[in-house]
């Protein structure tokens, strides 16, 4: 199978994605092409690991949802490609247990560093896991981001406050119903590079996830999908656009 790498088709899909895949691609032949060791930590789903094993490669999908992992085999299973898709039951921050040691080419850990409870030991757990020259794949919220939505959609009190975080701090994110939401960190470029770095792994490589495509009316989105998803995958890599982004994908290696 060819080793190169596609966004999942729909407008919105590719203007959330592309930019990642992008990278992956790249990265995946710098790896070898085919039959690499892929673990997705907090995979969900499959969004991620599902087009990696139709390209070949065999995935290990690490989540605590069951319900995302039974989908996930779902998927897996619709696509063809059960046989090379392994759903393993469990916390991120569990990581180290739940995989063995210099056993993986490219770890995946994609928005998940913003709910452990203890971001540094995952991320010393993903050099541990990957083998010497393997990579990570690392997708953080950026607070940088966070504060300029707020801003514009007129919570402006809101935006101060994020401005003025340590960097890491957690804060408790409005539920959309009932209870009490969600507790979540963000990052921004410095403090997300210092926490891959403190861990043992080399960073390569920043782009910017979704510059524009969370702030553009959705009409605007499928009608000039194509403008946009050229425009995201132009801007993710330059400064100063890379940083407002609303996520942050950093491509790190195990030396």
């Amino acid at each position: 199978m060819s080793s190169s790498t596609h966004a999942p088709a729909g407008p919105h899909a590719a203007a959330r994605t592309a930019v990642v895949w992008q990278v992956l691609s790249g990265e995946l032949t710098r790896l070898g092409g085919d039959g690499l060791r892929v673990v997705d930590v907090g995979g969900g789903t499959g969004g991620f690991a599902v087009p990696l094993a139709q390209l070949g490669h065999q995935v290990t999908v690490v989540d605590a949802s069951p319900d995302a992992l039974a989908a996930l085999t779902r998927r897996a299973t619709e696509a063809g490609v059960a046989g090379l898709v392994t759903a393993v039951q469990g916390d991120g921050d569990a990581l180290a247990e739940l995989v063995a040691p210099d056993s993986a080419d490219l770890v995946l850990c994609h928005s998940l560093l913003e709910m452990v409870d203890d971001p540094a030991g995952v991320a010393a757990a993903l050099t541990t896991i990957l083998r010497p020259g393997g990579a990570a794949s690392v997708v953080v919220a950026n607070r940088v981001a966070a504060a300029l939505a707020r801003a514009i959609n007129g919570q402006v009190d809101a935006a101060v406050d994020l401005l003025g975080e340590p960097a890491l701090s957690v804060r408790r994110e409005p539920a959309a119903g009932a209870g009490r939401g969600a507790v979540r960190r963000r990052f921004d470029v410095a403090s997300a590079t210092e926490l891959l770095t403190a861990a043992g792994l080399t960073v390569a490589g920043i782009h910017g996830v979704r510059v524009v495509a969370d702030l553009v009316p959705g009409a605007v989105l499928e009608r000039e999908h194509e403008a946009l998803l050229a425009f995201e995958l132009a801007a993710a890599g330059r400064q100063p656009y890379r940083d407002i982004a609303t996520q942050l994908h950093l491509l790190a290696r195990r030396p």
